[in-house]
C-alpha cells in the first residue's frame, strides 16, 4: 500500500512505512492519516512481517506534527473536524494493536502529532539531533486524555506536564533522560543501528514477542479490565509450539535457531 505520502515496503520479515512529505517536516494530512492506517493493516494482515518500522523521508525530521496548510480544507466545520480525528484515532489504533513490535526511528523533528504517533509505538530509536515537543499550550489546544495517557504511561506525569506545561522543544539527550525514547545514536549510525536492531527482533521467537507484547498491555490496564486468559493462552501457545521445540533444540546444538511463528 504505497502513494505519493505514505511509503509502505518490506524488506524479508520487517515492513517499513514513511510519512513521505519532507518539503513540510513530513506533516501528516487527513489522507497520511488514512493511507497510514491501510499501510499499518496490510502489514499486520502480510502473515509473515514480524517487525514495523515507521519513519519519516528527508534528514530534518519524523514527522512535524499536523499539516495546517490543509486546515482550511479538512477541518472547515465540526463534521469535518470529527472525520479528520476519527482518521487520526483509527490509524493510532491500528498501530499500537500491532501484534508484532513497532519501531519509531527518529531523524530530526518529532513534533505533536509526530510524537504522538511514536508514543504508540512500542520502541523509539533517536538521532542525537532530535527534537520534541507538544505545543498545545502554545496555540490553545486541548489535548484527549488518552494522548496524554499514553505519554504518562511511558515518561510518568510530572515529566509528561513538564512536556505539555512548557511546550518547549527537548532535545534528544533529555527525552532519552525521560524515558521518551529507548536509545539516541549519532545521526550517521541511525539507518544502520535501526536496520541491526529490527534484524534482531526479526529473528527471535514471534510468539514469545507476541506473549510479551499482550501482557504489557493488559499490566497497563486497570486490574479489572485486564484479560489474563487471552495472556495465559498465549503462554500455553509458546510451550505448545514448534519454535519452543526448535528453541531447544538449537540450544542444545549450539546453533542459532529459525522461528517461523508456528
Amino acid at each position: 500500500m504505497t502513494t505519493d505520502r505514505i511509503i509502505c515496503s518490506r524488506d524479508g520479515a520487517v515492513g517499513q512505512i514513511v510519512f513521505n512529505n519532507p518539503d513540510r517536516h513530513n506533516a501528516m494530512s487527513l489522507d497520511m492519516w488514512r493511507d497510514g492506517e491501510a499501510a499499518v493493516r496490510e502489514l499486520c494482515d502480510s502473515g509473515d512481517v514480524r517487525v514495523i518500522v515507521l519513519t519519516g523521508a528527508g534528514d530534518k525530521a519524523f514527522v512535524a506534527g499536523a499539516d495546517i496548510s490543509k486546515f482550511g480544507e479538512e477541518r472547515d466545520s465540526e463534521a469535518a473536524v470529527d472525520e479528520y480525528n476519527a482518521a487520526v484515532r483509527n490509524f493510532q489504533e491500528a498501530l499500537s494493536n500491532a501484534p508484532m513490535p513497532t519501531l519509531a526511528k527518529i531523524g530530526g523533528y518529532c513534533i505533536g502529532g509526530g510524537l504522538a504517533i511514536a508514543l504508540c509505538c512500542d520502541l523509539r530509536i533517536a538521532s542525537d539531533d532530535s527534537r520534541f515537543a507538544v505545543p498545545a499550550a502554545k496555540l490553545g489546544l486541548g489535548y484527549a486524555a488518552s494522548g496524554i495517557e499514553r505519554l504518562m504511561q511511558i515518561v510518568g506525569p510530572s515529566f509528561a506536564m513538564e512536556i505539555f506545561y512548557t511546550a518547549r522543544q527537548f532535545d534528544a539527550g533529555e527525552a532519552l533522560t525521560m524515558g521518551l525514547v529507548n536509545r539516541v545514536v549519532p545521526r550517521a549510525e541511525l539507518a544502520a543501528y535501526c536496520d541491526g536492531y529490527t534484524s534482531q527482533l526479526s529473528e527471535n521467537a514471534p510468539l514469545t514477542i507476541r506473549a510479551v507484547k499482550t501482557a504489557v498491555s493488559e499490566n497497563l490496564k486497570a486490574p479489572s479490565d485486564r484479560d489474563l486468559v487471552l495472556c495465559d493462552a498465549q503462554v500455553a501457545a509458546c510451550f505448545a509450539s514448534q519454535d519452543y521445540i526448535e528453541g531447544r533444540t538449537a540450544f542444545m546444538e549450539k546453533r542459532k535457531p529459525q522461528f517461523t511463528g508456528a
